[in-house]
């Protein structure tokens, strides 16, 4: 079973216009809302493909109360731990003409210590049935950024492995604790590290913990340092439309793969395969299943020389 945490789940809106001009007036000719946050949308895509998994997080007020109903109408196990503030909702407008997406996130309910506390207990008897934990996305008002250290030493005591997807202090702060994997963007390894080149940026992860790195760079695919070696795996074409799902997708295709031990080779040909997947599809959580066919069997893997080891100080 993979179970997914999303401590800032949110209900999801999307907004479809012809084109996206700043400072004009829009129509928006369609909307979406669903129970969103990276981890869920995680779990969508994993029960797409047939694996089992579990949703928890926190979720609280009117806005909870319609995501855990989405979560149900999706067939999803719902393992939320319920808090007294409203969670969030977060606002992608996409425009159809160029399929760029603008997305503003709120920054969710203020956690209290008690409600913390509860949700710990929960994830710690979670985490026993759980054969890999995603630990996804931004962290609530409330929250330090030790937090993902947190969950990952308690999944590693369980015997579960994990994959943290998150930026910023909680991401260097979750290497402390050694997780299996970690999946930033490019900009967000530049974030953490100071380092331009997104291959030596990999690498310095690698040092401070990370048990691999799997480097999303956009429509050029993936860069991963892993224990088996060094790789980009690169789509056989770009693709428009919503790119705001493709992380997600990918980080199912690594848990999915940590589940079931398979080659490395394979699991990141399967990332960039359901990453594009997703990039089609209207909304985040979603993947068209005739591109992944298409697309997994000729995804372009390269083998890269691992660069001088960073200093890290």
């Amino acid at each position: 079973m993979i179970l997914t945490v999303t401590p800032n789940a949110a209900l999801d809106v999307t907004w479809t216009v012809d084109r996206l001009v700043p400072r004009a007036s829009h129509r928006v000719d369609q909307v979406r809302e669903r129970a969103g946050g990276k981890g869920i949308n995680v779990s969508r895509v994993l029960a797409s493909l047939g694996h089992a998994t579990a949703v928890t997080g926190l979720a609280g007020g009117p806005t909870g109360r319609l995501i855990r109903a989405d979560l149900r109408a999706a067939g999803l196990r719902d393992e939320l731990v319920p808090v007294s503030g409203d969670s969030r909702r977060t606002l992608t407008v996409v425009s159809r003409e160029d399929g760029d997406a603008t997305v503003l996130n709120p920054a969710g309910p203020r956690i209290g210590p008690a409600e913390w506390d509860a949700f710990t207990a929960h994830y710690a008897r979670l985490v026993r049935g759980a054969d890999v934990v995603v630990l996804s996305g931004s962290l609530p008002p409330g929250l330090g950024p030790g937090t993902y250290a947190e969950l990952v030493r308690t999944a590693a005591a369980a015997g579960a492995r994990t994959v943290v997807d998150t930026s910023g202090p909680p991401l260097l702060a979750a290497l402390d604790a050694r997780p299996d994997v970690v999946k930033p963007n490019a900009a967000e390894l530049a974030a953490v590290t100071g380092h331009d080149d997104a291959h030596r940026a990999a690498a310095e992860l690698r040092e401070r913990g990370a048990g691999a790195v799997v480097a999303s760079l956009g429509p050029d695919g993936l860069l991963a340092h892993t224990p088996d070696g060094v790789w980009r795996a690169v789509p056989p074409r770009p693709l428009s439309g919503n790119p705001t799902g493709a992380g997600d997708a990918c980080v199912a295709a690594l848990a999915a793969g940590l589940a079931a031990g398979a080659p490395w080779h394979r699991t990141l040909c399967e990332a960039v395969a359901l990453s594009a997947a997703a990039v089609v599809a209207p909304v985040a959580g979603d993947v068209d299943a005739s591109v992944h066919r298409r697309f997994r069997t000729t995804v372009t893997l390269v083998p890269l020389e691992e660069p001088d080891a960073p200093h890290v100080h």
